[in-house]
């Protein structure tokens, strides 16, 4: 695809329309819709449809179209493009279904779409099209609920009722494009992102997610959405297992991890929400495009009930009410009846409801607190009451004190249909967030303000620029290299393992006297990864006595666990001093997706505490060091019960040794486990470890 092209389909000086009846309408509706520049219907059986003049072929259109909308079946549609790119066209919505989502014979078809396109752009197919609001530009089938827009949000998706429901949804969402994405045969999340990105009238992107095909690109493009400040909200379904099938089945869209979607979003910034209502209340937070700087609020209402809704969601949001300043106290005592509780939220009362220069001394003393941004809770009551011109009255006062303030602020409501369509436009003529119902409103300001207060920490940690490692898929079991052979891998990329020796069972006196004790022996086998269970380990063995007595015990039990394991080989290491804390550290591959880091609370203990952070690869100490410090066991890594720190340093070098062997053998690497490192005041040190490697490319041919 020529990237220009991408750029003429999101801005088209002309548009082209290739099907029936249906298409007719389409035409219509963009002219209805304020799209000013030349369009054709092309229909090689009619004269004309619906009262528009029809082009007989693609051949006879004056010039190649910036901008087509393809309505045929799946066969004349592989020949539309191929003859819309031979017109030097700019970009194609396909919109038949048939394709990779029906399997092969179906990809087969996609795969002769895309050379028909050459260097055309592709959109779908199997999508509902592209609604562009900043040209009046609906590239879409059928009705849509959307208007013309000097800015706003763009919002891609990978489902068309979806989007055709969105646009018909009654929150005043300032949509500035809309996009059904379908197969994404050719351009995709990363593709539009990216352009859309050097797009200045794009406030914010928002993604309705199945899976990603094209991780690496989705992440360069979310990093150049952190550098320009322009938040991605992300809805991501198939977090369940029938989830993640029906996306699979959907649109052949690649569900993966859902904790590795996570480790995705967090390295990058996206905020993530749990479904369609916050989607479109944190959107609407950041469409304006005017973030607040931290999360200080200074948050008024009318009455002691919605402050107290204010007060409650606040400090679930993280958002901080700081005390109101005296002087403000003092201008408000003046002002507000005696029983008026001068505190923030602040209940102003119905005592002042209708007085303009009193509500505007109330906004001026109160909207003088220090804070980051200003809320007031206002809700409407029917028209049919006649008491509404009171809150429009405070709504433009309080539009106006936030001007003098310089303040960024917002409007929420305590009932989400509360908030009339007028007021809102009137909010979001001035760039003020209109958010439906306090609960949402509250959790989706706080988003943002998360948003703005960690992106320049998330730039500084580094993570964010490098593009994840996408591992190929790798087939079969692979080959299970024992504890000694781990540990040896390790060991040359900086990981501090026990001084031990390897030996054998015969042998074994002679390489205790060696290592020294108090020690530990273990079975060595690469058919025993879980030693513990086959009773391959003991520990703090005195003496010579005691270490016989656990070779003995060992092979017996072995015998009795695994029957055909060979007891031939044991290591034998110092017994390691108690550490401060255990830890896992481990590899997880996502064939197709990512290669992930994982650390969390180790030891036997792993399974049940559930307390771990991923990174995916590649990662930057930074990184790794914060997600140390979000375990909810931190706390013994810091000095627990006056017992001393772990050096971090250390710890963060020995995580970065499993990380650069994972990044060096991603092409090999199937699993990796070093369960436990025990962490010490001065050094990490891993005392197992487990990896299991795939052939090298080719290698399976010689064997």
């Amino acid at each position: 695809m020529n990237r220009d092209n991408l750029k003429r389909l999101l801005a088209p000086r002309h548009l082209a329309f290739v099907g029936g009846r249906s298409m007719a309408r389409a035409l219509k509706r963009c002219a209805a819709g304020g799209y000013r520049g030349q369009m054709w219907l092309v229909n090689p059986q009619h004269a004309e449809l619906e009262g528009v003049p029809c082009v007989a072929s693609v051949a006879d259109l004056p010039c190649g179209p910036d901008a087509v909308f393809v309505a045929t079946n799946r066969e004349l549609t592989l020949d539309t493009v191929a003859q819309l790119a031979a017109k030097g066209a700019g970009g194609a919505i396909c919109y038949a279904s048939g394709f990779a989502e029906t399997g092969e014979p179906g990809a087969e078809l996609q795969q002769q779409l895309l050379r028909a396109a050459g260097e055309m752009a592709v959109l779908g197919p199997n999508c509902y099209g592209l609604l562009d609001y900043l040209h009046g530009a609906a590239l879409w089938p059928v009705a849509h609920g959307g208007q013309l827009v000097v800015k706003g949000v763009a919002v891609l998706t990978q489902s068309g009722n979806f989007a055709y429901n969105l646009s018909m949804s009654d929150r005043s969402l300032p949509i500035a494009y809309m996009a059904s994405l379908g197969n994404q045969a050719q351009i995709g999340v990363a593709e539009l992102m990216d352009v859309l990105l050097d797009e200045p009238r794009v406030t914010a992107i928002g993604l309705h997610l199945e899976g990603l095909k094209n991780v690496p690109g989705f992440a360069a493009a979310a990093h150049k959405a952190l550098l320009k400040g322009i938040p991605i909200i992300a809805l991501k379904t198939g977090v369940s297992q029938i989830g993640a099938q029906l996306a699979l089945s959907h649109t052949s869209s690649l569900a993966g991890s859902d904790a590795l979607y996570d480790a995705l979003f967090e390295r990058l910034g996206v905020i993530r929400v749990s479904g369609p209502v916050s989607f479109v209340e944190t959107l609407k937070a950041a469409a304006c495009g005017n973030l607040p700087a931290g999360n200080r609020l200074v948050a008024l209402a009318c009455s002691g009930g919605d402050a107290g809704l204010l007060a409650d969601y606040a400090e679930r949001h993280d958002l901080q009410l700081p005390a109101l300043a005296p002087q403000a106290r003092a201008e408000l005592s003046q002002v507000l009846p005696s029983y008026a509780n001068l505190v923030n939220p602040l209940d102003f009362t119905t005592a002042i409801w209708g007085d303009g220069p009193a509500l505007q001394r109330m906004l001026d003393s109160t909207l003088s607190t220090p804070a980051d941004a200003a809320v007031l809770v206002l809700d409407y009551p029917g028209e049919s009451t006649g008491e509404r011109k009171e809150c429009d009255l405070l709504l433009q006062l309080f539009c106006e004190a936030l001007e003098r303030h310089g303040k960024v602020g917002f409007v929420t409501s305590a009932f989400p249909e509360l908030l009339p369509a007028s007021a809102r436009e009137r909010l979001h003529a001035r760039g003020i967030a209109a958010l439906q119902g306090v609960e949402d409103g509250l959790a989706a300001w706080g988003r943002v303000a998360r948003y703005q207060r960690n992106r320049q920490t998330l730039l500084e940690r580094g993570e964010s620029a490098l593009l994840p490692l996408c591992p190929q898929a790798l087939a079969g079991e692979g080959e299970v290299l024992d504890e000694w052979q781990s540990k040896q891998a390790l060991r040359a990329f900086g990981l501090a393992v026990p001084a031990g020796e390897l030996s054998t069972p015969a042998a074994a006196d002679e390489a205790a006297a060696r290592v020294g004790y108090p020690l530990v022996l273990k079975a060595v086998s690469s058919q025993l990864p879980h030693k513990t269970e086959a009773g391959a380990v003991a520990l703090n063995l005195a003496n010579p006595q005691a270490l016989q007595l656990a070779l003995a015990q060992m092979e017996a039990s072995i015998a009795a666990y695994a029957p055909g394991v060979a007891f031939a080989q044991v290591l034998l290491e110092p017994m390691a001093p108690a550490p401060l804390a255990e830890l896992i550290v481990g590899i997880k591959r996502q064939n197709g997706f990512a290669l992930a880091l994982l650390i969390g609370a180790g030891g036997v203990l792993v399974e049940l505490l559930q307390d771990s952070r991923s990174l995916l690869l590649p990662t930057t100490d930074a990184a790794i060091r914060a997600a140390l410090l979000s375990l909810r066991s931190v706390g013994l890594l810091q000095g627990f019960r006056g017992r001393p720190p772990a050096d971090l340093d250390a710890l963060v070098a020995a995580i970065r040794a499993v990380a650069d062997y994972a990044c060096e053998n991603a092409g090999q690497l199937l699993e990796l486990d070093v369960n436990p490192l025990l962490v010490g005041p001065r050094t990490s040190v891993a005392v197992d470890a487990l990896i299991r490697l795939a052939p090298r490319a080719g290698q399976e041919s010689q064997q």
